[in-house]
C-alpha cells in the first residue's frame, strides 16, 4: 500500500476499503433565478435594517432615558452596537454548524423568523425599558447570525464552480445596496411620521415606522424563502476530501479579521474626523460614506461582469486590494485638502471591496458538509474584526488624530508579508476538490 499512501497524502482523498468502490455523488441542483433573488434579498434586508435603525438610536434613546446627557446616549449607542455585533460573533459559528446537520434552508428561515420577532418586540417597549432594548438588539444580532453564513453556504452548495464568483459578487452587491437603502428607509419613515406627529413625538414615531418597515421586509423575505428554497440536503454518507485544513482556513480567518478591522476603523475615523474638524460638514461625512458604498458596489460589479476571480490568482487579487487600501489610508493620514480625503476614501474602499469577495469565493470551496461551519466561523471572524476595528480606531484617533489611518494600514501590510512569506497558506485556501464521492457496493 505505499503507493496508495503517497496518493492519499498528495491529494487528501481517502482510499476506499476492500470491496467498496466509490462513485461520484449527485451534485445539488442549481438555484433558480427566484431562489437567488430571495437569498440576495435576505442579505439586503438585514443590512438595510441595521443601517436604517442605527442613525435613529441617539434620538430614540434620549426619549427612552429622560434626563440623559449626550455622552451617556453616545455610550449606550456604542454598547448597543456592540451587543448586536456580539450576537453575530457568538451565533454565526453555532448556526453554521447546526445548518450543516439540520439543513441550511430550515435554519435560514428560522433566523429570519427570530430577526422579525426581535424587531416587532421593540415596538412593544414602553419608556425606560433600556435593558429590554439591549436584550432585543443582541437577539437581533444572534438571529442575523443565522442569515449571514447560511446564505453564502447555500449559494456555494448549489452553484456550479464556473459561475460561483459571479454569484458571490452579487451577494456582496446586495449587502452594499442594503446599506445604501437605509437612509431611503429613514426618509420614508420621516414622511409617514410627519403626517401623524411632530416634535419629540416625531422622532419616536419615525423610529417605530423604521422598525415596522424593517420587520415587514424581513417577513416578506422569510415567506419567499420558505416557499422557494431547495429541500436538498447533503446526505451523511457523502465522503469528501477534508479541505478545511488548518493552513487554508488560517489564511481566510486572518484575512477576514484584518479587512473588517481596517474597514470598521476607517469608517469610524471618518465620523470622528467630521466631529473634530469644523470645516468638514455632516453632509460631507455622509457623502464620504455614500462614496465608500458606491465604490465597493462598483468593485462588486467589476468582479461580476469580468469573472476576475476565476481568471486571476486569489493571491494577486488580495495583494492588489491590500496595496490599494494602504494607499487610501496613507492619503487620509497625510491629506491637506478635502480633495485628498475623497481620493483616500475611494482607494481604501476599492481595496477592501476587492478583498472581501475573495474570502467568500475561497471559502465556497470547502467541503459541502462543512460549508455552514466554515461560513459561520468566517462571519464570527468578521464580527471580531469589526469590534476590534471600532475599539482600535476610537483609541487611535483620540491619541494621534488623523494619523490613526496610517496605523490602520498595519493589518494590510501584515497580509502582504504573509502572502510573500507563506504562499502555501493561500494555495491551501484556494484549492478545493469539487467532486464528492459516495460509497457503493
Amino acid at each position: 500500500m505505499p503507493s496508495a499512501s503517497r496518493h492519499q497524502t498528495k491529494v487528501g482523498v481517502r482510499v476506499p476499503p476492500a470491496g467498496v468502490t466509490w462513485t461520484a455523488a449527485p451534485e445539488p441542483p442549481d438555484l433558480r433565478l427566484l431562489q437567488l433573488f430571495f437569498l440576495a434579498a435576505a442579505v439586503f434586508v438585514v443590512s438595510a435594517g441595521y443601517g436604517s435603525l442605527l442613525p435613529l438610536l441617539p434620538g430614540w434613546l434620549s426619549l427612552q432615558i429622560p434626563g440623559s446627557t449626550p455622552v451617556e446616549v453616545a455610550r449606550h449607542v456604542g454598547f448597543l452596537s456592540g451587543a448586536y455585533t456580539a450576537g453575530v460573533l457568538v451565533g454565526a459559528p453555532i448556526w453554521g454548524r447546526i445548518s450543516d446537520r439540520l439543513g441550511r434552508s430550515r435554519i435560514l428561515v428560522m433566523g429570519l423568523v427570530g430577526y422579525v420577532a426581535s424587531l416587532l418586540l421593540l415596538l412593544l417597549l414602553s419608556m425606560g425599558e433600556l435593558w429590554a432594548i439591549y436584550v432585543l438588539r443582541a437577539s437581533a444580532g444572534l438571529f442575523v447570525a443565522a442569515v449571514v453564513p447560511v446564505v453564502p453556504a447555500l449559494v456555494a452548495a448549489h452553484t456550479p464552480k464556473a459561475i460561483r464568483a459571479r454569484r458571490f459578487a452579487w451577494l456582496g452587491a446586495a449587502s452594499l445596496l442594503g446599506f445604501l437603502f437605509g437612509p431611503a428607509l429613514n426618509a420614508v419613515a420621516d414622511s409617514i411620521a410627519a403626517v401623524f406627529s411632530n416634535g419629540d413625538a416625531l422622532i419616536a414615531f419615525s423610529t417605530r415606522v423604521v422598525i415596522a418597515l424593517s420587520a415587514l421586509l424581513g417577513a416578506a423575505m422569510m415567506l419567499g424563502l420558505a416557499l422557494t428554497l431547495p429541500a436538498y440536503t447533503d446526505t451523511s454518507d457523502r465522503i469528501e476530501a477534508d479541505v478545511s485544513a488548518p493552513v487554508g482556513f488560517a489564511a481566510l480567518w486572518w484575512l477576514t479579521v484584518a479587512v473588517n478591522l481596517v474597514l470598521s476603523g476607517f469608517e469610524l475615523g471618518i465620523v470622528l474626523q467630521g466631529r473634530q474638524h469644523a470645516e468638514l460638514s455632516t453632509q460631507q461625512v455622509a457623502m464620504m460614506f455614500a462614496e465608500c458604498s458606491l465604490v465597493m458596489l462598483a468593485i462588486n460589479a467589476l468582479l461580476f461582469f469580468t469573472a476576475l476571480l476565476d481568471k486571476v490568482s486569489p493571491r494577486l487579487v488580495v495583494a492588489a486590494g491590500s496595496l490599494l487600501g494602504m494607499a487610501g489610508l496613507a492619503a487620509l493620514a497625510l491629506h491637506e485638502t478635502d480633495k485628498w480625503m475623497y481620493i483616500g476614501v475611494s482607494l481604501a474602499s476599492a481595496g477592501t471591496g476587492l478583498v472581501l469577495p475573495v474570502i467568500s469565493f475561497l471559502a465556497a470551496g470547502a467541503s459541502h458538509r462543512k460549508l455552514g461551519a466554515t461560513m459561520g466561523a468566517l462571519a464570527a471572524a468578521g464580527a471580531l474584526g469589526q469590534t476590534l476595528g471600532s475599539a482600535t480606531g476610537g483609541w487611535l484617533f483620540g491619541a494621534v488624530a488623523r494619523l490613526s489611518f496610517a496605523w490602520l494600514a498595519l493589518p494590510l501590510l501584515a497580509t502582504l508579508i504573509l502572502i510573500l512569506l507563506r504562499p502555501s497558506w493561500w494555495r491551501a485556501a484556494a484549492t478545493a476538490p469539487e467532486a464528492a464521492l459516495s460509497p457503493s457496493h
